[in-house]
């Protein structure tokens, strides 16, 4: 294949998952969607849809390959790294009552959906089943580091850990995770009606949520916002993504398990931090401003990762 047919091969991968984020954009500018449909969708997969998604890849998988303590591991350690390094530039570039939503920002994506979306165009039943196990890490980590940086930052506010601890436990995608991997070991097999019935459901998920980001997207925000939003856009997109992924291939990763810490590691900053930062009284514009321009960006940093795994390493 050559490089011309392998960068529109790329595309075919990652234009489907975009396309439906600015379907979503365009479909809540015309009135088709609003707030209303947008919080009940964005309710449904996360309590129902998602979870059963993730249920029913890792029930499917075969989890020799898709459970990897090496790929959680070096997740853990990167994402680590990654953040440390977001708020070291922070400290010396951005001023101090913006720091938490700049880090939280530059660290914390959305891979419960975009970056799901896109490691099950790219790898099929693999992304789906080793993508879900490895949201079990990425929500733990991702919560607590946020929660960290966060009330360093906003005076008076303090991380109450046993609430974060909570939430966590009662994450539908981690109780999922929890249920799905003790049925996946016993070699249980489901009933075909509920099989199908639960693939109906899960269907439902990827279409929705990506709607659901492109009806939350605001162009006139973007417009209007500073250079801090598009410093942490960067570093999310672009620079941490490259330096995760280049130390995951000098770690000895390689094909799928390189693709799938890529696609994680370089999905747009999550919806999630702008609840977080509203609720902890931070910068809230800033916070739902980098939400938006890392989701434009993605579409092209995204699809230029992949198209230099492919042509570089073979991912």
């Amino acid at each position: 294949m050559n490089l011309t047919s392998l960068f529109f091969h790329t595309l075919e991968t990652t234009l489907p998952v975009f396309a439906m984020v600015f379907i979503g954009l365009g479909l809540r500018r015309a009135g088709w969607i609003d707030a209303a449909f947008i919080n009940t969708a964005s309710a449904l997969v996360f309590k129902a849809t998602l979870p059963t998604l993730v249920f029913l890849s890792i029930v499917q998988a075969d989890l020799e390959s898709a459970f990897n303590p090496a790929l959680l591991g070096y997740y853990l350690v990167a994402t680590l790294g990654s953040f440390l390094l977001a708020w070291q530039w922070a400290r010396w570039r951005v001023a101090r009552e913006d720091r938490g939503v700049y880090v939280q920002g530059a660290f914390r994506g959305n891979c419960g959906i975009v970056g799901l979306a896109l490691a099950a165009n790219l790898y099929g039943d693999y992304g789906l089943s080793a993508g879900g196990i490895l949201l079990g890490a990425v929500i733990i980590s991702y919560n607590a580091l946020s929660v960290v940086v966060l009330t360093t930052y906003q005076p008076g506010k303090q991380a109450n850990w046993r609430s974060i601890l909570h939430d966590i436990l009662r994450n539908p995608l981690i109780l999922a995770v929890l249920a799905a991997i003790p049925v996946a070991w016993s070699g249980v097999t489901l009933p075909n009606w509920i099989e199908t019935s639960g693939q109906y459901f899960a269907s439902l998920t990827m279409p929705l949520a990506l709607l659901c980001i492109g009806g939350t997207l605001s162009l006139h925000a973007i417009r209007s916002d500073s250079r801090v939003a598009f410093s942490a856009s960067v570093m999310k997109m672009a620079v941490l993504p490259a330096l995760a992924t280049t130390g995951a291939w000098l770690a000895g990763f390689e094909g799928q398990e390189l693709g799938l810490m890529f696609l994680f590691f370089a999905s747009p900053t999550a919806a999630a931090s702008f609840v977080m930062v509203k609720a902890l009284g931070g910068n809230d514009r800033l916070a739902a401003n980098i939400v938006a321009l890392t989701t434009l960006l993605a579409s092209i940093t995204v699809t230029a990762g992949i198209f230099i795994l492919r042509v570089t390493v073979g991912a």
